[in-house]
């Protein structure tokens, strides 16, 4: 049996360090680069140059898995082909698509062109680049930063941010930079309740961060964005760096007939994270649209994307072995947000359904520890 692994993210990997050496079975997998990021830290790197990676290769000892490091540009399902942009073609029997998402712009325009995003690390060297320079005495131009949304990644990055402008401030003996964060919704992280919300709003009012939330990002400039309110009141917003966290959507990179895509470009899969019309495809993370036992579709998250590619793993050995697929039935543990330092917000999971709400220095320890078991798992 012939298996493609695509992407090594939290999904790919999880898939590809669950399995052992099967006879029979032929495991390949291709990324693009030879080591795996913790895109959850990736925040931390855009702001204190973090290092936020791990090399792919002695993880992969003892799997009987091939890694080759090729960018994927191409997946045919109808003639099991997959297609690189190296001009190099795979065919399969058994494929794991885990490729993840990519930044969605809405059509907004301008914003394409002249705002950072926050989904690789090239993309976090270059936020980390723009405050080093704006904290150069020879820059002359617009220091202030925008973050356009405000869920999960805008307000750890913009707290981050916060922190290195506090300490670059007073090394240097410049003012600080304005940081603005942009929220087209309601309420900034509606993941988490009014409580822990308030907490987090307290924690930015306390950096000094511009929250503007209820405001639509109308467009953007090389040096601002135009941002309009609910009643239709319109103001332009001067920036240096423009960074846009607002939303995601699956990777439009698979092709095939019979092939049902849902909300945000994902694919639709069965309870064994098989794509229904074509069963011997596994989508896993950003890309699949893999329900929870209420049937709504299980969040974005690195959990989840973990989670789901342990089952795949275990499952690619089952069907080299003829035997029956398990199901897959996600489990939310919890969700904590990194505030700076050594703050942060969120809650875990109890017993009866029960959540631990959870602030502070305790709370920034959870969020590691979800990291520490996340390492565990993989080595």
């Amino acid at each position: 049996m012939k298996t493609l692994i695509l992407g090594a993210g939290y999904a790919g990997l999880a898939v590809a360090t669950k399995l052992k050496p099967v006879s029979g079975m032929q495991v390949t997998m291709l990324e693009r680069y030879p080591y795996h990021v913790f895109w959850t830290r990736l925040h931390e790197a855009a702001a204190h140059n973090t290092k936020v990676t791990l090399p792919l290769a002695p993880l992969l000892k003892g799997t009987g898995v091939d890694m080759q490091n090729l960018t994927v540009e191409a997946v045919d399902l109808d003639k099991k082909e997959v297609t690189t942009r190296e001009g190099q073609t795979f065919t399969y029997d058994t494929l794991v698509v885990g490729l993840g998402s990519v930044t969605n712009f809405y059509r907004i325009p301008g914003l394409a062109e002249n705002a950072t995003e926050l989904k690789d690390l090239t993309d976090a060297e270059d936020i980390f680049s723009f405050v080093q320079r704006a904290y150069d005495a020879s820059y002359t131009g617009n220091r202030d930063i925008v973050v356009g949304g405000a869920g999960l990644t805008g307000v750890e990055l913009v707290t981050e941010l916060a922190q290195r402008n506090e300490i670059l401030s007073k090394e240097r003996g410049l003012p600080p930079f304005g940081i603005s964060l942009v929220e087209a919704g309601p309420k900034i992280l509606p993941v988490l309740d009014d409580a822990l919300r308030a907490k987090a709003q307290a924690t930015l009012d306390s950096y000094g961060i511009q929250t503007l939330v209820g405001h639509r990002l109308m467009q953007a400039t090389a040096d601002s964005v135009t941002v309009q309110t609910a009643d239709g009141e319109s103001r332009v917003i001067g920036a240096g760096k423009i960074i846009w966290t607002g939303g995601i959507q699956a990777r439009d990179i698979m092709r095939g007939e019979k092939l049902q895509k849902g909300p945000g470009n994902r694919v639709v899969v069965d309870a064994t994270l098989r794509v229904p019309e074509y069963p011997e495809v596994f989508v896993i993370g950003d890309m699949g649209l893999g329900l929870n036992q209420d049937g709504k579709p299980v969040p974005t998250t690195a959990q989840h994307a973990g989670q789901q590619g342990r089952l795949t793993g275990k499952n690619l050995m089952r069907l080299a072995m003829g035997e029956e697929l398990e199901v897959y039935e996600p489990n939310t543990l919890g969700e904590f947000i990194s505030l700076g330092g050594l703050m942060a917000v969120g809650w875990m999971k109890l017993p009866w359904n029960q959540k631990l709400a959870m602030t502070g220095g305790l709370a920034h320890v959870m969020k590691r520890a979800s990291e520490w078991r996340w390492r565990s798992s993989i080595s």
